[in-house]
């Protein structure tokens, strides 16, 4: 009865209620056994528990459980793998006499959350899955799919996902996950596709935009608040300014409004929406109203650029959004030395640029010449060079890095890759009511965004440029970003 009363709290999600009746049990005297303690570990982990599930570890021990009972090491080892305790899940599954698929699958999904100092004892619990006879099960083969995936080695995860006879929606999900975060998007979407072809109902996870807005509203999750949260995110990330993305698509003076409304409404801003309106600030050219957000974080009222910097440098591993961000700051005082010390922050990938035509994603790099038709996109980018000449464009050598003559820099400069998606889509259409969009990896640079500029003049046409940190709306010779980016 004291079993089923802990389980049942569990299940519905009461482990805390459960834990209680766990620790009256102990105090009472009640006799403790392997469904007890089965129960009372997913309890710990669940809360976080650490030190409360070493002491009912040490219980089990004293009682003889741990080693005798198959659903108590289990239970430990799925226990210590959800705390990321790997080494200690790792010394139990060792003194197991007769190991069987759910102290594998504790031990693959422990190291599936873990990156790639895990991935050598990962790879031996594989092993021991496959000479156990139990690697077609497809839940220990998904967390394998995970693992490899989250430790960078996407061929085996692809090399597992083709052994499935029916892969699941769950299989898919974390296959297509597995690629986004590798840097792997084309193939992603790739995937995506079959897997609709082949009838499989997507969860939130893998949804996306217009079409896949559609598709979360046919499957019932429109009202699913991860799938909301995603499609807000994501009509923010793809211009749609209606939708979202204040300071992303140029409209970043109504942020700093937004950001004192939730003040005056008694509501404390954490750091990511200090962060957010920061950026905002910061997009958009607002210095003052960015020096009196910045001093709502610290009582030091100075906005000096080293002050900046040491900030940036308190966070633990900052990441590239603050690194960008100081980099930005540099740009527009013309701080060289602090924006060399911010660049090497970075990890520099090539350039590259996608354009979407007739419902076909194009891939363009610096001067690629790999495009079937690509005599016929120099011919015309070579045009709108004069055309735009004419208009006063004079390229801008200072972006180009390498020590050449100014002329050949000029021509490096032409063929950048957001210049070559976007004459392959005047190409492509004449209609200037049809708006071009590309999407750039990393941030645009000063030549190419005055050259986009000058292009919306010569062509008539609108050209949303998505690169690595906002939203670019080009028209009539302007940018929604007001040249702050």
């Amino acid at each position: 009865m004291w079993n089923s009363m802990i389980s049942s709290y569990i299940s519905h999600k009461k482990s805390k209620e459960g834990i209680g009746l766990y620790e009256r049990m102990v105090l009472d005297g009640v006799c403790l056994d392997e469904y007890t303690f089965s129960c009372v570990f997913k309890a710990f982990s669940n809360l976080g528990l650490i030190n409360e599930g070493r002491r009912g570890h040490g219980l089990s021990v004293v009682l003889g459980l741990e080693v005798s009972n198959a659903f108590v090491r289990s239970g430990l080892v799925d226990m210590y793998a959800k705390f990321g305790r790997m080494k200690d899940a790792r010394l139990l599954s060792n003194r197991a006499v007769d190991k069987d698929v759910v102290l594998f699958m504790a031990l693959i999904v422990g190291y599936s959350q873990h990156g790639d100092d895990d991935l050598t004892n990962g790879k031996l619990v594989h092993g021991l899955v496959i000479k156990s006879g139990y690697e077609p099960a497809v839940a220990s083969q998904t967390s394998l799919l995970t693992m490899y995936a989250r430790c960078g080695l996407i061929g085996d995860s692809l090399g597992i996902f083709k052994r499935f006879p029916n892969p699941n929606h769950v299989t898919w999900t974390s296959l297509i996950v597995g690629l986004v975060r590798n840097g792997r998007e084309e193939l992603a979407l790739t995937k995506f596709r079959i897997m609709i072809r082949n009838s499989i109902i997507p969860n939130c996870l893998t949804l996306s935009r217009k079409q896949i807005h559609t598709m979360v509203t046919k499957f019932g999750l429109d009202r699913d608040i991860y799938a909301g949260a995603a499609l807000v995110n994501l009509y923010g990330k793809c211009g749609s300014t209606e939708m979202a993305s204040y300071a992303q698509n140029g409209f970043g003076h109504e942020a700093p409004e937004l950001f004192n409304s939730m003040k005056e409404l008694g509501l404390e801003p954490n750091e990511v929406t200090i962060l957010s309106v920061l950026l905002a600030c910061n997009n958009s050219g607002l210095v003052h109203e960015g020096c009196q957000i910045f001093a709502t974080i610290t009582n030091n009222q100075t906005t000096e650029l080293e002050e900046a910097e040491a900030l940036v440098k308190q966070v633990g591993n900052p990441d590239v959004v603050l690194w960008r961000t100081l980099l930005s700051a540099c740009k527009l005082h013309g701080e060289v030395e602090m924006a060399e010390r911010a660049v090497n922050k970075f990890k520099k990938n090539p350039a590259m640029s996608w354009v979407d035509v007739d419902r076909e994603v194009h891939t363009f790099m610096a001067g690629d010449l790999s495009h079937p038709r690509s005599r016929e996109i120099n011919e015309t980018l070579e045009k709108l060079i004069g055309k735009v000449k004419l208009l006063g464009y004079v390229p801008d050598t200072r972006f180009v890095l390498q020590d050449m003559d100014e002329e050949l820099k000029k021509r490096s400069l032409y063929y950048h890759s957001e210049k070559l998606a976007i004459s392959f889509a005047l190409l492509m259409s004449s209609n200037k009511n049809t708006i071009i969009r590309i999407f750039k990896n990393l941030r645009v640079c000063g030549d190419c965004h005055s050259w986009i500029k000058f292009v919306t003049k010569v062509s008539g046409r609108e050209i949303i440029a998505r690169d690595a940190k906002r939203f670019h709306h080009f028209k009539d010779g302007l940018c929604s970003c007001g040249d702050y980016w």
